[in-house]
């Protein structure tokens, strides 16, 4: 097969063996390399050939072969790498060099732990061939460094101990402008990977300051005189996206700090980044000034507990700067910060609203009409700081609407219109109930778009459909008689247009429309499902790319030339595990996702009447966990938890044999599935969505989601390995404890630690304290001196808790919580004295006698308190934890002055969830002691005449106060009488009026 070639044409020859290298690699796949010993023998005799082109053709046919079947070539790895070890080392023939990376790319995923001493003696050689390959040809090199991403992604350390020279390699390449962009932004992309699985790596041998220095320049590089950015040109015809844009080396060496920011300690990095970043925002040049705030806005995503604890101000203040900035390149970069702000610094940046809706309103008016794209830059700004801003955009809602509603009403671009409906659905978001006067307008805008036939509205009918669901959601109510009109519309629309973010607008619409709807949804279901599982199983968008045919020819003069996958069509229907990737259109797989979120949604809310449709859709979204996108992974996970909630619904108000059967099916699959991908997926978002999605389960379907027996010590296992970061997602390259951590790190063992309250629920107290034994250890040491307050507060309030989920069986565990609650109830900051503090109250109601020896102690810590705290949050939780003590009082008698003290601080003002618990105590109070509140009538009225209208507070606290209030005003006349004295007279008849004594 590989012979000379005689006066064959180097062009034909290479198609030629290209073709019988493919025809060898389906022969092979049928066979494997038992059956054809003579393949090992070519294999042998070609790659080691004395002559360059028939080695270069023995190399061609190994990676093809061994991309069609790698595991095959597991027990020849040794002579494999020796092999490579050798023909990566032929600098003078690119060729070989190609052939050489291609086949160790495939090979680097199967490497086990024995092969890491040969593997890693290939990386020097690596990246020789890497600078060798660049000169000669950038799109083949650009190929080839995919062996550099598959050997850092390698489950054994083969780059560890070359991690600098690798480093220097991909900064020198980055930084070079000689090169294309093409190879400059594939190298910024595989730093990218490096800053994700080596983050610690990186730390370790100091490689963040030359990493940085390279990076900030390239951030910073001005395009070709006279040219834009694409993200800052301005044209109508090519709408361009929000923030960044291009495949230009800037904006990936953007996404390597966004990548630093989400993967190293905010400690680390922010004392080496602020100084540059101070640099280049007091710099001259415009560019400059853009790379710097761009900075910003990524580090808002992965450092945004360290901004918000301390520099929110300062930066705020940067950013808004450079709202007034002279450079419309700069203006733009800061509302794009501005917008990922306003994204990832919750809640404490809508605390600056008066300093910023005047500027945004300003800026939003001096855009000249015509340029869309900066006006959508503009509303993106806009629209993610008002979304969050709840009652605190009621001074600025005339002005909003006043903005919003014009574009609508007057003629203007269909841009125009379209940014317009979709801030109309971010306004309703925070106005709520305060939009109900501009609701019936609103409502008929949109009406028109949604039955308009012209296509260059299209854009307009699709954000139409979206504001649609949104206002479903924040108006509630008044929107129910328009349900059934704007199903009918959703669904005539996903008749006439076949377009993936229609569908994806109409299906979110259907899930709010499902929460005023109810079961009232049922008629439409059959119509809604059917469109959903197209959406589900669509291959639209989505290119298998298959491996094998790329080839190195050099001095290829038939450039473009397409080589054919040269198998036939059942072949590929067949088998396809050459597929190595996806190209996709992004907007098909936003559709599944979409589609997942609204069915998850439509069946918990529709209850029984989606029964029928159950068994299909959850075989469908079971398949896509399977999906590369991880936003779809995210989002299936996500729906089959609701399905398990959703079929523990139909079992509770509908109880049949088939439905206890299907609820039990589903968790024996969708239970185990968690387990898994906690522990072998490698993306950080999916693990959480994943945990909170188990959590959900929990609470949910209760002791049902811990069948078969085991299952319980199973999930506990699980989470260990979760706070023991040990799991995939988890930078686990290092052995010893780092004290620092990225915050997506903390974030992850966050929702770890959500599940463990749901776990000791579901489980039962007495059930759950053995595992509980073995959490304790791993959370306390959270709550040590040096830990940070995000780690305090994740702890303090985690067990907290896990002593209301394991209620009684928490008395034997007093003796070590008790010091450690007591310690953190003094904490500086708010949120670890409030969790703290809840603690108590919940040790206290559940611990029994070890807790009741130390209330002296306790109520010494909380009355004093009481009287100095100044945060809303802490203050409630004292009164919570005050009401817990004493109704766990072994007396059964409450102390006057305790009493006193705590209704005094009512009512609640932030934590509204401790009403329960007050409305126990009211009902405690009058079954206990009635005749004691003789003393605190005035204080008891005072509080149900300011919570009586209130439609905030439970029912059952409101009926409790009331109750007591009936005792008093029957068995003690002249007391209520005289308390009733000290109210202003309206309140006075209201709460007689209430009472019946009118």
């Amino acid at each position: 097969m590989i012979g000379g070639g005689g006066g064959i044409s180097p062009v034909c020859r290479h198609s030629v063996s290209l073709s019988l290298a493919q025809l060898s690699a389906t022969i092979f796949r049928k066979e494997g390399l038992e059956a054809w010993p003579q393949l090992m023998q070519l294999l042998q005799h070609s790659t080691h050939s004395p002559h360059i082109p028939e080695r270069e053709m023995g190399l061609l046919l190994l990676s093809v072969v061994v991309t069609s079947w790698p595991k095959a070539f597991q027990p020849h790895h040794r002579e494999l790498l020796r092999l490579l070890n050798e023909t990566l080392g032929e600098v003078g023939s690119p060729g070989l060099l190609f052939y050489s990376l291609r086949t160790l790319t495939t090979m680097a995923p199967y490497l086990g732990t024995d092969d890491v001493p040969l593997a890693r003696m290939l990386v020097p050689k690596l990246i020789v061939a890497m600078q060798t390959l660049i000169p000669v040809d950038e799109a083949k090199a650009c190929e080839a460094v995919e062996a550099l991403d598959e050997l850092l992604e390698s489950e054994v350390p083969i780059i560890t101990s070359h991690l600098s020279e690798v480093l220097t390699f991909c900064l020198e390449v980055a930084k070079n402008v000689a090169l294309g962009d093409a190879i400059r932004v594939r190298i910024l992309c595989c730093l990218t990977f490096l800053v994700k699985v080596k983050s610690k790596a990186l730390l370790k041998n100091r490689l963040l300051p030359p990493l940085l220095h390279t990076l900030f320049p390239i951030m910073a590089a001005e395009p070709p005189l006279g040219q834009l950015d694409p993200e800052d040109q301005d044209s109508e015809e090519e709408e361009v996206e929000i923030g960044l844009v291009g495949e230009t080396p800037k904006h990936f060496a953007v996404q390597v700090v966004d990548m630093l920011a989400l993967h190293l300690p905010p400690e680390k990095l922010c004392p080496l980044l602020m100084p540059m970043l101070e640099e280049a925002l007091r710099s001259e040049r415009p560019y400059q000034r853009k790379a710097g705030l761009l900075v910003l806005a990524v580090l808002s995503d992965g450092a945004g507990d360290h901004i918000r604890q301390r520099l929110l101000s300062p930066l705020l203040q940067i950013v808004c700067k450079g709202l007034e900035d002279p450079s419309q390149v700069v203006r733009n970069a800061a509302l794009f910060a501005l917008g990922q702000f306003s994204e990832n610094l919750q809640p404490h940046i809508s605390s600056y609203s008066a300093e910023v809706m005047p500027l945004l309103l300003a800026y939003l008016k001096s855009v000249p009409s015509g340029h869309t794209n900066h006006l959508a830059k503009a509303c993106y700004a806009l629209e993610n700081f008002v979304e969050n801003l709840g009652p605190k955009v009621q001074p600025y809602l005339p002005e909003l609407m006043e903005c919003m509603l014009q574009p609508l009403r007057n003629p203007s671009s269909s841009r125009a219109k379209e940014l317009a409906v979709s801030a109309l659905g971010a306004i309703a978001t925070a106005a709520q109930a305060s939009l109900l006067p501009y609701f019936p307008t609103i409502m008929e805008h949109l009406r028109e778009f949604l039955l308009t036939g012209h296509e260059d509205l299209q854009p307009v009918q699709i954000q139409s459909l979206e504001t649609l669901g949104v206002l479903a959601r924040a108006v509630g109510e008044p929107m129910r008689p328009l349900a059934e009109e704007c199903c009918q519309l959703g669904l005539g629309l996903c008749d006439q247009v076949d377009d993936p973010d229609l569908r994806r607008c109409t299906y979110s619409l259907f899930a709010a429309l499902s929460g005023l709807m109810g079961e009232g949804l049922a008629p439409h279901l059959p119509q809604i499902t059917t469109l959903m599982l197209l959406s589900l199983r669509s291959t639209e968008g989505i290119v298998p790319q298959y491996d094998g045919s790329a080839s190195f020819l050099l001095f290829d003069e038939s450039d473009g030339e397409e080589e054919e996958e040269l198998m036939d069509k059942d072949e590929e229907e067949e088998e396809d595990s050459e597929i190595s990737g996806y190209s996709v259109e992004n907007a098909f797989f936003d559709e599944k996702e979409d589609t997942c979120a609204a069915l998850g949604e439509i069946s918990v809310n529709t209850s029984v009447a989606f029964l029928p449709y159950m068994e299909t859709v959850f075989e469908e979204v079971f398949k896509l966990l399977e999906c590369p996108h991880l936003n779809v992974r995210k989002a299936a996970h996500e729906a089959l938890g609701q399905f398990c909630c959703a079929l523990h619904k139909a079992c509770q108000s509908c109880p049949s044999e088939p439905n206890t059967a299907a609820l039990q099916t589903a968790l024996a699959r969708v239970v185990p599935s968690y387990m898994q991908a906690v522990n072998v997926e490698r993306e950080r978002q999916v693990v959480m969505a994943v945990l909170e999605a188990l959590t959900g389960v929990l609470r949910g379907c209760g002791p049902l989601a811990l069948q078969p027996p085991g299952r319980l010590a199973e999930l506990c296992n699980m989470l260990k390995a979760v706070l023991q970061r040990k799991i995939a997602c988890q930078d686990t390259d290092e052995e010893e404890e780092e004290e620092d951590q990225a915050e997506y790190d903390a974030m992850l063992l966050e929702h770890a630690g959500e599940a463990i309250p749901a776990l000791a629920a579901a489980a039962g107290g007495d059930a759950f304290a053995p595992f509980f034994a073995g959490f304790l250890p791993l959370l306390l040491c959270k709550t040590k001196q040096g830990c940070t307050v995000a780690e305090k507060s994740f702890a303090v309030g985690t067990l907290a808790e896990s002593i209301q989920g394991l209620g009684g069986a928490s008395a034997q565990f007093v003796s070590r919580l008790l010091p450690v609650l007591l310690s953190t109830a003094r904490e500086a900051d708010p949120e670890v004295r409030s969790n703290a503090i809840f603690g108590l109250g919940v040790l206290a109601e559940h611990g029994g006698r070890p807790t009741q020896e130390h209330f002296p102690k306790l109520l010494g810590l909380l009355l004093p308190l009481l009287a100095r705290e100044r945060h809303d949050r802490v203050r409630d939780n004292i009164c919570g934890a005050l009401a817990r003590l004493l109704m766990a009082s072994p007396t059964r008698k409450p102390e006057p002055q305790v009493l006193a003290a705590l209704l005094h601080a009512l009512p609640l003002k932030e934590d509204l969830e401790e009403w329960v618990t007050i409305g126990h105590l009211f009902s405690f109070l009058y079954q206990s002691s009635p005749d004691q509140v003789v003393d605190v009538a005035p204080e008891l009225l005072r509080i149900c005449s300011l919570i009586l209208a209130d439609n905030k507070i439970p029912p059952d606290t409101k009926a409790a106060l009331l109750l007591l209030l009936t005792f008093l005003a029957r068995q003690h006349t002249d007391s209520f009488h005289s308390a009733l004295g000290s109210l202003p007279g309206d309140k006075a008849q209201e709460l007689q009026a209430v009472l019946g004594l009118t």
